[in-house]
């Protein structure tokens, strides 16, 4: 880029958002904020999804000159069984309960996204996962295997847990942290193509016949 900016900065310190990101092409910089994740009593998850990914947004969009001034994407996503909010688990107690709720049982799964430049936009992926009846052991295995650890629910669909899940329904790399096909919408009107984008970079890593 002539400018020696990036496509965007990404308000969010998830490696499965960056990798998602870089899964289309998009070049990013990251920032670092630090927004209270406390729902407020009469907040639904789905305010609360969309608050939190605004606020990390703006909070990103603050720290930046008006020379690098460019689209700053935050997200946020919150699992939801019985009208309950799980976030990321405190301890390993906190992490089996979370386990055992969601044992044999659909929940939702509520990723926001917002993007600030010249306006300000949100959005929402709504998903539906559903795991096979666990075992208190396999919960235990998991929880010691570490994946759990700083995970939404207590799991990543990407990791271990794909061998609990039967089904689900809506968008994979939503379930993720990132849903792609949302992000992508929010990102054209923020002026950023990601095809081309993700073209570009295709571009420059394939291999060139020689000439002869």
């Amino acid at each position: 880029m002539p400018t020696g900016l990036p496509d965007i900065y990404l308000a969010s310190a998830s490696p499965r958002r960056r990798t998602l990101l870089e899964q289309i092409g998009i070049d990013y910089r990251l920032l670092d904020v630090s927004v209270p994740e406390i729902p407020a009593a009469s907040e639904s998850a789905e305010q609360f999804a969309r608050r939190l990914s605004l606020a990390k947004a703006s909070a990103g969009a603050a720290l930046l000159t008006d020379q690098q001034r460019r689209p700053v994407l935050g997200a946020d996503t919150v699992v939801v069984i019985d009208g309950k909010i799980l976030g990321k688990p405190c301890d390993r107690s906190d992490g089996l309960h979370m386990l055992e709720l969601l044992s044999g049982r659909t929940h939702e799964v509520l990723s926001a996204v917002s993007i600030v430049a010249a306006e300000l936009h949100t959005t929402l992926s709504r998903s539906s996962v559903t795991f096979r009846h666990t075992s208190a052991a396999e919960r235990a295995a998991y929880w010691d295997s570490g994946e759990p650890v700083g995970k939404a629910g207590a799991y990543a669909i990407q990791g271990t847990a794909a061998l609990f899940i039967s089904h689900i329904s809506g968008s994979y790399s939503g379930i993720m942290g990132l849903p792609l096909f949302e992000t992508a919408q929010l990102l054209a009107h923020a002026g950023v193509d990601a095809l081309t984008c993700a073209w570009a970079v295709t571009t420059r890593l394939a291999p060139h016949a020689d000439n002869e």
